[in-house]
């Protein structure tokens, strides 16, 4: 047997399938020469470090807090527990394969549409998103409505997929291809029906896209008349669905001209994030995908939809492997689709609108100016006295588990949420919360007078 000393250590060594080891017998007595400051065997010595690594890295504890901003909102436990309890299966078990034929039905059901190409998208909202906007090729000519962060973000999305090499090159991380044009909306104001009508019969765009609903801003936008433009101009239309999907009562076939929606899975679905995206493609974006393919595998709208048993534009029960989905993520889609199903959307929209009121009307009477139509979130400008202390109130509220939210754009406002609070007890305690940080801060409003005021309006 051949030895070899590596600093102070001396190992014992041989050839095992090509590679140099250490035989065990020589692991488990080996010495370190430390200077006669004792000696440790290689089993102790990898137990401190073990030991040490524990100590380095403490185990990561997430606590639970208020999520009470635009999103994620908290996740029903009856989802968590779908998650946590789903056995170890593969992508093809047959469990795994009826949740995610099943899950395809009920999110043609959330969606309101006949579209077979309805499915998950593995991951995030952006995740559909970018299988939405994969569509769109280098040149295609674009019209992009933005009115906040979120419209922002997926307007730079296509314009780096719509851009050349050249545009690339030039700005990589913020191309300006010049057959996408962008149409700014001020902050806190909607995209209107004119607005669209003006910008589309002006550039006679191949894609025309918007955001139903911007949470930067908590603006609602005119879906209506930005169908009507785009079936008037003859225009394919892409719309932003994260914040609306699940919220407001809508059905996506009433909306012709628009080809494609993309939603996420954390907000009205409420589902995990991580898990899957909802999507819908309608056949002539299909048609034109086959016809001319898109640069992606993973997000291409129609090698995706195989795995949820979409083939050859027709359900199937044999879906075909796309990519490797998870157990836990499709135990937890599943069973989300179920409590929304089982709630309805149409009593799920009403039951936003109302508490949402109270929200509105309590931070009015804590001095508040609401700039938001949503009625999932509130979007505000605090009182005079507070004014340019948006973040500090922010910072504090989310220290104590309170998790309410800035815009993530000028002008800075405070974002409050109810997603998946749709309690009196919920609504209570987020208005309570609130109204201790804002008085806290140095506020000059009655607190009991704005509680009752909220207790007044859930009672009737």
């Amino acid at each position: 047997m051949a030895y070899i000393t590596i600093g102070r250590v001396l190992l014992a060594k041989h050839v095992v399938f090509g590679y140099v080891g250490i035989e065990k017998s020589v692991l488990d007595w080996f010495v370190f020469d430390s200077l006669n400051s004792g000696c440790m065997t290689c089993s102790e010595n990898t137990r401190q470090n073990s030991e040490e690594t524990l100590i380095m890295y403490p185990k990561l504890v997430i606590p639970h807090t208020l999520a009470a901003g635009p999103g994620p909102g908290n996740t029903d436990p009856r989802v968590l527990e779908s998650f946590a309890s789903a056995g170890v299966a593969d992508h093809m078990q047959a469990d795994v394969v009826r949740g995610m034929l099943e899950s395809k039905s009920m999110l043609r059901e959330v969606f309101g549409t006949k579209n077979v190409h309805t499915y998950g998208v593995c991951g995030t909202g952006f995740s559909g998103l970018d299988s939405a906007l994969s569509p769109i090729l280098t040149g295609d000519t674009v019209v992009v409505f933005v009115n906040g962060t979120f419209s922002g973000i997926d307007d730079l999305a296509i314009r780096m997929k719509a851009s050349s090499s050249d545009d690339l090159a030039a700005d990589p991380f913020n191309p300006k291809p010049a057959n996408v044009v962008t149409i700014n909306v001020p902050h806190g104001q909607s995209v209107t029906g004119d607005i669209v009508e003006a910008a589309l019969a002006e550039h006679r765009p191949m894609w025309a896209f918007m955001a139903h609903w911007e949470t930067g801003s908590g603006r609602i936008n005119d879906m209506q008349g930005f169908n009507n433009a785009c079936a008037k101009h003859d225009v394919m239309g892409i719309v932003d669905a994260v914040s609306s999907l699940g919220i407001a009562d809508f059905d996506i076939d009433d909306y012709a001209a628009v080809v494609t929606w993309a939603s996420c899975p954390q907000k009205g679905i409420l589902c995990l994030p991580l898990t899957y995206a909802p999507v819908s493609f309608n056949d002539r974006v299909i048609d034109l995908v086959r016809k001319r393919g898109c640069h992606t595998y993973v997000h291409n709208p129609v090698l995706a939809a195989r795995h949820w048993g979409i083939i050859d534009g027709k359900d199937t029960e044999t879906p075909a492997y796309h990519c490797t989905h998870s157990g836990y993520a499709v135990a937890a889609l599943h069973e989300a689709l179920r409590i929304f199903l089982a709630h309805g959307k149409s009593q799920k929209a009403a039951d936003y609108e109302f508490y949402e009121k109270g929200l509105r009307q309590a931070i009015e009477a804590m001095g508040c100016e609401v700039t938001s139509n949503m009625p999932s979130l509130v979007v505000c400008n605090l009182p005079g006295e507070l004014a340019g202390r948006e973040k500090e109130l922010v910072v504090g509220c989310r220290a104590e588990g309170f998790a309410i939210w800035p815009t993530l754009s000028e002008p800075v406002q405070v974002r409050v949420g109810i997603l998946n609070q749709l309690t009196e007890a919920a609504l209570t305690d987020i208005v309570g919360r609130l109204g201790d940080a804002m008085l806290k801060m140095g506020a000059k409003f009655d607190k009991n007078s704005v509680m009752n005021g909220l207790k007044s309006h859930l009672a009737s």
